[in-house]
């Protein structure tokens, strides 16, 4: 039998598995899992930031495309621990991440000819439900070329980050309940543009029932824009 890869969700879902056994204390256990969560998608976000530094590019410094930029940074790092500094000749952008331990000071290069070779996948829609309430429905979109269970698991992953989040953790302390409809109205639209992922879509297509990860308490709430 071949051996999974100890990625991200296997690591957190055999961390889940064993507290329990290692301490009887489910306080202890929850805490311990949501610190050890933080730093993993911490040390995550920081290799992703380096590697698109080091390979990546954005195509222009039009201010619309350095705060979408800004945007992305701000909803893994934090928005008061970002600053994002366009070049006066436009070549690119000096970045400065600030983290508990350390200072994360980089550079992004602009390369137009990414604009020109890019080409754009068109939206599709992509209804979705939670199986405890199959008659409310968000009429999100999803990306041509992104299939619909992929794009459920897309949107799983993006909650389950979001409320890990500094926005996300900031919204629980405020009285915001951990619900999906709260997450759709709050998430970064940036989070979910990046996996290929839109609120909103006009037209009707079949319905897609979500499996959520085990890890995301979710429960769906009428006051969500829904059909």
């Amino acid at each position: 039998m071949k051996t999974k890869e100890m990625n991200e969700a296997l690591f957190l879902e055999l961390l889940q598995k064993v507290l329990p056994k290692a301490t009887k204390d489910a306080h202890l256990a929850r805490a311990i899992y949501d610190e050890v969560a933080k730093e993993v998608r911490l040390v995550n976000s920081i290799a992703a930031f380096e590697k698109f530094c080091a390979k990546e590019a954005l195509p222009n410094a039009e201010p619309e495309t350095v705060a979408n930029f800004q945007s992305d940074l701000a909803a893994k790092f934090g928005e008061e621990n970002v600053t994002v500094e366009p070049d006066e000749n436009g070549a690119g952008l000096a970045v400065e991440i600030a983290l508990p331990e350390r200072t994360l000071s980089s550079r992004v290069k602009v390369d137009p000819t990414i604009a020109e070779a890019e080409v754009k996948v068109p939206m599709v829609p992509f209804p979705v439900a939670l199986p405890e309430d199959p008659e409310l429905v968000w009429l999100l979109a999803r990306r041509e070329d992104l299939g619909p269970d992929e794009a459920a698991r897309a949107v799983s992953k993006i909650e389950e980050e979001f409320w890990a989040t500094k926005k996300g953790q900031q919204l629980q302390r405020e009285g915001v309940e951990k619900t999906f409809a709260e997450f759709i109205v709050n998430v970064p639209a940036s989070a979910l543009t990046e996996s290929g992922l839109k609120r909103y879509h006009k037209d009707p297509e079949t319905l897609k029932t979500l499996r959520l990860l085990p890890s995301v308490e979710t429960s769906a709430r009428p006051e969500a824009a829904a059909v």
